[in-house]
Order: structure tokens, then sequence, then C-alpha cells
């Protein structure tokens, strides 16, 4: 993100002659991701195309495993508030007798380009927002080293071994702590990002030129290859028939011209009997070839080869053959245009398709949480136990202090015991999980991995201390309006 500054003198004032109170400290920026509709659709169907090969391509965000800082000096708690809550929305409870974890629907992947062009994904939830349209993630899943917003940023909820069972949900504003925009300070590396409707593609349409002109959403025309007879009539039909290429004789090259194509070429039995046996231009091309034919075809045979009838009265042409090696020649094509639109569908707000999470804060530490997310990312030891194809989980308690991560300008991290490895960042910590609603309260989102006992496995993940600032960042987020995608057509709204 970059920032435009003024000098005094530029606006014709200076210091002496301002007499404002001073400002209390920013806690939140927000910055846009795709607030157009149109560029929404084009992120969002970038993502799903070919059958959402991009989504199995992406990778996890954190790629050196071996880079774990340490967990030092525990702090006291930094609660700077009263503790809040947001309860959280979804459907209603299904009666179930199992002990398994319930995975909650709200939980997926967010997907986005990072600097390079790279396809990248880190984990994320939805969460309760008043158009429930909100996303909770890792500040560093939205801000590349807390500048710039990602490219091409979208939401997956329900993320499932390559598909999106709920369609894609494209990012229109995202919303993180000023200290993390702003110094990289991972204190604040937690964001909310406010996505469009969902999106889903839903085939294609054959259209006429004019339905075709007049479509507001994907497109493309399709070369459909006719005859020569066919593109002249098209021609006289002013159809909008194209041609390509031209008409080209095989040239006769030697065996080792590059590309050459070896031809067999009919020769009379004298001709064959004096070539050479070997590689090259009319040297002989396998054994004579000798076929049965039946009487009338012997009698009409006029060609290179000889014809011959055995006691029997059985009757035989025998061809020959010598190389002919040549540069292959090239046809004209000819083409008439298919026009194509493609077909989308708008899957509704986040909020109503798959619930939202609660948020809280300011929470007492040592409390019981959940973990979610999609690891994938080797241990330090070289050990790869996730695939980041399906969500995995930790259960346990917070650390009853918070801790310093220096590499990262971290002085109030919160912790728990966890071997998830890379790919599981942004994913939420749910405080009080109701394994039957399959909803808690978000209070806190994997930041970082640590190797506390040196053995080089990730044992323990840290979360941003969920505080007061960052319920004034989400309250900035919770208000934010976006739109539908597409039409009730699957068209562009206008």
């Amino acid at each position: 993100m970059k920032r435009l500054l003024i000098p005094l003198a530029a606006l014709g004032l200076s210091a002496a002659t301002l007499s404002l109170p001073a400002a209390a400290a920013p806690t939140w920026v927000s910055d846009p991701l795709a607030p157009k509709a149109a560029d929404a659709y084009s992120n969002a169907s970038f993502w799903l195309d070919a059958n959402g090969a991009a989504l199995k391509k992406a990778t996890q965000y954190r790629l050196d495993a071996k880079d774990v800082p340490k967990l030092v000096r525990p702090q006291t708690q930094t609660a700077d508030g009263k503790p809040g809550m947001t309860a959280p929305t979804g459907d209603k409870p299904v009666a179930t007798r199992t002990k398994n974890v319930n995975l909650p629907k709200t939980i997926g992947k967010v997907f986005f380009l990072d600097r390079k062009g790279d396809y990248r994904y880190c984990s994320a939830t939805s969460i309760q927002s008043t158009h429930r349209n909100l996303v909770a993630t890792a500040g560093h899943c939205v801000y590349e080293h807390g500048e710039d917003v990602f490219a091409k940023w979208v939401f997956v909820p329900g993320y499932h071994q390559g598909k999106a069972p709920y369609g894609v949900y494209a990012g229109a504003y995202a919303f993180t702590a000023y200290d993390l925009d702003t110094y990289d300070d991972y204190d604040g590396d937690f964001a909310f990002v406010a996505v469009h409707n969902g999106f889903r593609l839903a085939g294609e349409k054959k259209v006429t030129f004019r339905e075709f002109k007049a479509w507001q959403g994907d497109k493309w025309v399709k070369p459909h290859e006719i005859t020569a007879a066919e593109y002249a009539k098209c021609e006289l039909d002013l159809g909008g028939c194209w041609s390509e290429g031209k008409d080209t004789p095989a040239d006769k090259v030697g065996p080792d011209y590059p590309g050459a194509v070896l031809e067999k070429e009919e020769v009379d039995a004298k001709t064959y009997k004096d070539a050479k046996v070997g590689k090259g231009n009319g040297f002989k091309l396998g054994e004579p070839v000798t076929v049965p034919v039946t009487k009338a075809e012997h009698d009409a045979y006029k060609g290179l080869g000889t014809k011959a009838v055995d006691k029997r009265g059985n009757h035989t042409i025998t061809t020959y053959y010598v190389q002919k090696w040549v540069k292959p020649g090239t046809s004209r094509k000819y083409y008439l245009p298919e026009y194509v639109i493609g077909l989308a569908k708008d899957a509704g707000r986040l909020g109503d398709v798959v619930g939202g999470q609660g948020i809280a804060w300011n929470q007492p530490m040592n409390q019981q949480v959940m973990a979610f997310g999609y690891p994938s990312a080797p241990h330090p030891d070289g050990d790869r136990p996730f695939t980041g194809t399906t969500a995995k989980w930790c259960s346990g308690k917070t650390g009853t202090k918070t801790y310093q991560v220096n590499t990262f300008k971290v002085e109030t991290h919160q912790v728990l015991k966890c071997s998830m490895t890379g790919g599981a960042d942004g994913g939420p910590w749910l405080l009080k999980y109701d394994n039957n609603k399959r909803t808690g309260y978000v209070n806190g989102v994997t930041s970082l991995f640590h190797d506390q006992d040196g053995n080089d496995r990730i044992d323990f993940i840290s979360s941003a201390y969920f505080d007061g600032e960052v319920a004034d960042v989400y309250n900035k987020a919770n208000y934010t309006a976006t739109k539908s995608v597409v039409g009730p057509n699957g068209e562009l709204p206008s």
C-alpha cells in the first residue's frame, strides 16, 4: 500500500499556524482488493477455470520450513479493556453421537498471487458480520510484507481436494492493524476481508454474434474447421469465416535435413534391383511387396509392379519401393467462428451459505480452543505429514502467558501446542467450540510456527492476542457492504 505525504508548505500552511489537538495513533488501515464487479468476476474465474486447475496448483505461502522462530520471554496478559464477544451464525445443530471433531463449514482456503506471480494459499474462516460477508485470516495472507495487498485474492469455504463446494468469494476490501501494514509488526498479524457474493461457473452456451456482442460476462470465439467448399460459400454469405496458412508442396531433401520425413516412392522392378541399400533418396525401401489379387484385378493392373500367375492359377502383383525424403508441405485451413459465452451463477452471501463464526477479544489466557487449517509444509527435518488438500485441527489450552518472537517484532503472541505446519497460517482459533453446531468464537488466527524443543519438528503455533485493537479493526470491517458479482442470468451487473 502506498501513501502520499503532502508537505505543509505545499498547502500554504506552516506548523506554527496549525493549532490542532494531537491525534490518537491510528490502529487500523483499509485497502481495496477488487471492489468492482468486473474485477471480482475476473479473479473468481481465474481460480475456477479449467476445473479449478489454479486452485490445485497453489502452494502454501510460507516455503522455508527451516526458518522457524523461537518463542522467548513470556509476558503478562495483554488485555486492554473489558472482554467482549460477537455471537456466531450458522445452521441449526444436528443431533449426533459422534466423538469425532466435526469440521466447521466456515473454514477454507484463501488463494492469491504473490509479487512474483506464484500461486499461493493460506487458511481462513467466514466470520459473523452485518452483511454476512466477512473473512478472518492472518494479515500476512493479505498483505505482502506489510505493504501491498496480494493480487486475485479469493476465499474458498469448505475447500476439499481441489473442489470449491460453496463457490468462490472474491475479496473486495481488506482491513488490518496499522502496525502490520506500516511496520510489518506481527503483533497485528490478522486481517478481516469483506468479500463479494459467491460465484460458480455454470458451463458455456453457443450464441449468435448479436448475443455474443451484447454479453457482459466471459465470452470467447471457438474456431470450427470447415472445408474449402464451405469456406467459399461462407465468403459469399459474408459469414465471417477466415483462413490460415497456405498450400505448399513437399520438397525433396536429404535424409539428414532437420525435420525430414521418409515417404515411399513406387518404382519398377529394374529400378529397384539397381538401387543401393542404405539411407538416402532412391535407396531401396524394404523388400518387394507381393499381394494376391483376383484375375480381374490382375488383368486391369497397369502400374509399375510385376504381375504373375502360378501353376495353380493364383494371381499376384509385386510392387517395389525406394526412399523419398521430403520436407513436409503445408495446407491452407479454413475456419468458421463459433460464438460462446461463459455462464456463471451467484452463490449468495458468504454468511448465508456457510454461516459465520463469532469473534471474542480480551479473553483470559489458558482457555480451551480448537485451531483449524490446511497444513502442507514439511517440518524442519523434511518430513511432510500433511498435503494441504484437507482441513486438519489441533485442540488444547492456550498458554498462561503471551510470548515475544524477536524475528517478527512480536511482543505479545498467544501460543498453542500444535504440530500443524505452514499452510495452516490464517486458520482460526475457536473458543467455546460447539462440535454439534460447528461454531465458536474466533479468538486468534495462526500466525507463526515454532520448534521449542529443538528436535526439528513444529510443536507450537502462535497468534496475535485478540485485544481491543483487534475488535476496533473488526468493527471497521463489520459494516462494509459488498455486492453480487453476476446478474440473474450470469452476466456482469451493469
